[in-house]
Formats: structure tokens, sequence, C-alpha cells
């Protein structure tokens, strides 16, 4: 396969296929706390701020590790990356669910969290380097993971939660994603080649100068988009859940 056709192929679609459903399960890590911290907060006797916390942590490690795992992937690619962070994923939620207490659980959800950016940022990026024609709806397909996992894992864990309790949702989890996301990683160690990806930066620099800006201010601007984005959704999305169950709904319908 010749360098331009590789770009927006059957190997890239299918690529994308297998770094959605890896998102799917690697994001799991963002959720996964908003679902039991209110059973979090009645083991322990927490406030709602208080166990927050441990879900704050998580952003913590999220943020950085978007940039961190970032550089990593720009020098050992994309599958190595995905592999580290399942195995730093599954160690933070086998220590979560063993946390005797709010201090050890909210560094184990920092490492969560820092493991769970591979399956964002570093994810998507490497989707886009496959795609030229296609890449936006490409990129949209790759982010939209994140969003699978917060609708799909809390209805899918809502049973063990009930049954046996937040430990046990740590623990499944931490077994899910490696079970999952090893295997897959592997599916990606392929590489555009620098051919391909010559061809896809000399048919992106019309579009680019087309938008009138540098790429320090577009990367500027899409900064202040999403912080003002996740400012607005950041009280529901954390704290609906713990809402319903004050209410009596459960924390699946939260």
């Amino acid at each position: 396969m010749t360098a331009a056709p590789i770009l927006d192929s059957r190997q890239s679609w299918t690529r994308l296929a297998l770094s959605l459903l890896i998102a799917t399960v690697g994001n799991a890590g963002m959720w996964s706390y908003v679902v039991i911290m209110p059973a979090v907060a009645a083991e322990f006797g927490l406030a709602r701020g208080a166990a927050a916390l441990p879900y704050t942590m998580t952003m913590v490690g999220f943020g950085a590790g978007n940039l961190l795992i970032g550089r990593f992937v720009d020098r050992n690619g994309i599958a190595r990356a995905l592999a580290v962070a399942a195995v730093l994923i599954a160690a933070g939620f086998t220590t979560a669910a063993a946390a005797p207490h709010p201090a050890v659980l909210a560094g184990a959800q920092l490492a969560i969290g820092l493991g769970t950016a591979a399956s964002f940022g570093p994810l998507i990026a490497d989707v886009s380097l496959w795609f030229h024609r296609r890449r936006g709806i490409a990129v949209a397909i790759a982010a939209s993971g994140n969003y699978i996992a917060g609708a799909v894992w809390p209805l899918v864990l809502a049973g063990v939660l009930s049954g046996a309790g937040w430990r046990a949702v740590c623990l499944a989890l931490a077994v899910i994603v490696l079970v999952v996301m090893l295997p897959l990683s592997r599916a990606l160690r392929r590489r555009v080649q620098d051919e391909a990806l010559a061809v896809s930066e000399r048919l992106s620099q019309g579009a680019a100068r087309a938008t009138a800006l540098t790429p320090g201010q577009l990367q500027a601007a899409l900064a202040v988009a999403g912080i003002a984005c996740c400012v607005a959704m950041a009280m529901p999305q954390v704290h609906i859940v713990s809402l319903c169950v004050d209410l009596g709904y459960g924390p699946a319908v939260g």
C-alpha cells in the first residue's frame, strides 16, 4: 500500500473502530468514581466536598497525562503507551479497591486519571494521522468514546455496585481494562509511514492558511473553548449521580 492511499483507507477505518473500543474501555476511569462516590462517602463518613476530592485528583492526573503520555506516544507509538496505561489504570483500581483511607483512594484515582488520559488526547491524535478527507468525523468518533464510556459503564456496573459494593466495582474494572486494552493495543502497533504524513501535511497546508490563525493561536483558542465547555459541565457531570442517590433514584438513573 502506497503512502497516499493508506489515508482514509479500510485499514484506517478498522483502526478507528479499534480505537473507539479502546476509548470506551480506557475512559471508564474518568466516570467510575462518579458512580461510586455516594457509597465511598457513606463508608468513610465524608461530606460531599471531601468525597469529591478523589475525582478532583482523577482530573489532575487526566490533564497531566494527556501532555506526558502524548510525548511518550511521539517517541514510542500509541500501542506501547496504551499498554503501559492499561497496567497503570488496573494498578490504580486495585489500590482503590483496597484503600483503607480516603487519602489512599485519592492517590489511586490520580494514577487512574493519568492512565485514562492515554485513551483520550493521545489516542485521538493517533487516529487523526490515518485520515485526511474524513479526518474531522474520524476525530469526532474517537473522541466520542469518552462519552460512550460515561453512558455504558454506570449501567453495566450498577448491579455490581448494588450487590457487592464499590470496591468490587474497582476490582471488576481493573480486570476488564487489562483483558481488553492489552490485546487491542497490540493491533495498533503499525505506525503511519513518513511518506503518508508528508502527503497529509502538504494537503492540509491550504486548510491551515484558510483559518487566518497561526498554530499557536488556534491551540490557544481551542484551550479556552475546552475550559469554558468543561466548566459548564463540571458540576452536573460529577454530582448528578450523588444527587439522584440522595433522592432515591439510584446511581444508574443518575
